[in-house]
């Protein structure tokens, strides 16, 4: 039986409306013809696992001012699916979402494992308003996502210029039997290859 994984990418979220507008107003256009979008290892991470793995890339919706409970009902359309076992990887806000979520909520089945990879924690603030809305949440809660999963992985870079390395530390404070990876030099993740973590899924697996 195939080895399941299931992946959850990053995503904004505004509490205001208007940060939200103007977000749209002053955003960088992407896509636009004769322009080469850069190379993202989350592009290739299905291929690269392998035939032996069974990888779900969850699209979740509105992605540019994400709603968690919107989130929540389409990451539980998928429970059904899941079996025991399943590798679950969250990266920025979609880690966020599963920290918060699996903080607050129990699943039909037991995740093996959790990648909490350039997470936002807690409470959160930017100046552009991209607050990360209603994902927020108390780090109170935490003391319950140890209880559904014992192995717990956070990873982030020293260098990461959108979500700060403090968030890790704060995570890494209310998590002290996760494993913690630092970095100094992937960013946001925002690489073309990231060989640690496929070597880590198929290693640990």
């Amino acid at each position: 039986m195939k080895k399941q994984v299931v992946f959850i990418h990053g995503g904004d979220s505004f509490t205001k409306k208007e940060d939200f507008f103007q977000h749209l107003r002053t955003m960088p256009l992407r896509s636009l013809p004769g322009k080469e979008s850069p190379l993202h290892w989350t592009q290739t991470l299905v291929a690269d696992l392998g035939e032996e793995y069974e990888v779900f890339m969850l699209s979740m919706p509105n992605k540019q001012n994400a709603d968690f409970e919107e989130w929540s009902i389409w990451f539980e359309r998928h429970f059904e699916y899941l079996r025991d076992g399943v590798v679950l990887v969250g990266w920025s806000l979609g880690g966020m979402f599963l920290a918060k979520y699996l903080s607050e909520k129990q699943t039909p089945f037991t995740a093996e494992r959790l990648f909490l990879l350039a997470a936002p924690c807690g409470e959160y603030s930017s100046p552009d308003g991209n607050d990360c809305g209603n994902f927020q949440f108390d780090q109170v809660i935490l003391k319950n996502l140890s209880k559904h999963i014992k192995n717990i992985q956070i990873w982030h870079s020293e260098d990461d210029f959108v979500v700060d390395f403090t968030d890790a530390k704060k995570y890494q404070k209310a998590l002290p039997e996760a494993t913690f990876k630092g970095f100094i030099d992937k960013n946001h993740f925002l690489t073309p290859t990231f060989p640690e973590l496929l070597q880590s899924i198929k290693i640990d697996t």
